[in-house]
């Protein structure tokens, strides 16, 4: 049975048996003797669930893992929900924060109270607690509409890159740094994402085909272009090209319908030169909507 400590479902304030309250001086108001006392519930509160600044810091000042982590096995004594996000546990060995899991790794991985915990695995779920993370932020990027999967190993490089810059400004300021994103969990995000569904190049490029510049109107050529930067196989541009067609002919009317009033018709030819369609293509089409009405082509 996984034992968990911490909010009271009643009022939302944290549990704990040892919090107490500190005396305010006897010159002070009663006002500000009962403020006294509400801080102090609160730091206690907080030490609950993170430890004291020297149950951190350790006997001399250093990680306490990294100094005993050779040679010991722990102990999960406690295991917290977390602060910002419910879906998160807090789990302390021997006393100290060590790591945060998801609530299904915590099943997964059969963590609890009074729970050995040897070097070795210790890493393990140390390494889990940061795919956890990274894949919980990352899978809400995804959904927010279809990427490719270069785009979101490109979006998780800049993760990592801004990580590195605010640890720089962090040690700076003589403040300890936070966990990098190593490559390897990186990678893991992203084969779970794909293995899951949320990433998937073929629903990225029907999507893409289908929704650019659907009113504006653009060649295949430059979709094409534009699907093969963002790392989709050539074969499945293809097939996305045959399942959502994007008939040039109408495709070069949505833009001529647009540019019409604000261009002459040769650098109206050259925009569409620009925009991927052929030369032949564009001046045809250029002389032809001089012929037809204007509302015919909008």
């Amino acid at each position: 049975m996984l034992k968990i400590e911490g909010l009271n479902d009643t009022k939302g304030e944290f549990c704990s048996d040892e919090a107490g309250t500190i005396e305010a001086p006897a010159e002070k108001e009663e006002g500000a003797e009962q403020k006294l006392d509400e801080a102090a519930l609160r730091r206690k509160a907080a030490e609950s669930i993170y430890g004291s600044e020297e149950e951190v810091a350790g006997p001399v000042g250093e990680n306490w893992l990294k100094l005993e982590e050779e040679s010991k096995t722990f102990t999960v004594t406690k295991i917290n929900p977390g602060v910002r996000d419910q879906n998160r546990v807090n789990v302390f060995l021997d006393g100290h924060f060590a790591f945060s899991l998801d609530v299904t790794q915590v099943i997964d991985f059969g963590v609890k109270v009074g729970q050995k915990i040897t070097p070795e695995r210790l890493t393990e779920l140390q390494t889990a607690s940061e795919f956890g993370k990274l894949y919980q932020r990352t899978l809400e990027w995804a959904l927010t509409r279809p990427h490719s999967v270069l785009e979101t190993k490109n979006y998780l490089k800049r993760r990592q890159i801004k990580r590195r810059q605010l640890n720089r400004q962090r040690v700076r300021d003589e403040k300890k740094p936070l966990n990098e994103f190593e490559d390897e969990v990186v990678e893991l995000v992203v084969e779970r994402l794909i293995e899951r569904g949320f990433l998937n190049d073929q629903k990225f490029a029907e999507y893409y085909v289908e929704n650019r510049y659907i009113r504006k109107g653009i060649s295949q050529k430059r979709l094409r272009l534009e699907l093969r930067q963002k790392g989709v196989e050539q074969d499945i541009i293809a097939n996305a090209l045959e399942k959502i067609p994007r008939p040039e002919d109408e495709e070069i009317k949505k833009i001529i319908a647009k540019k019409r009033r604000k261009y002459d018709d040769f650098q109206l030819v050259g925009y569409l030169v620009r925009q991927g369609f052929n030369f032949q293509q564009a001046k045809e089409a250029v002389e032809t909507s001089k012929r037809e009405p204007m509302d015919m082509w909008m």
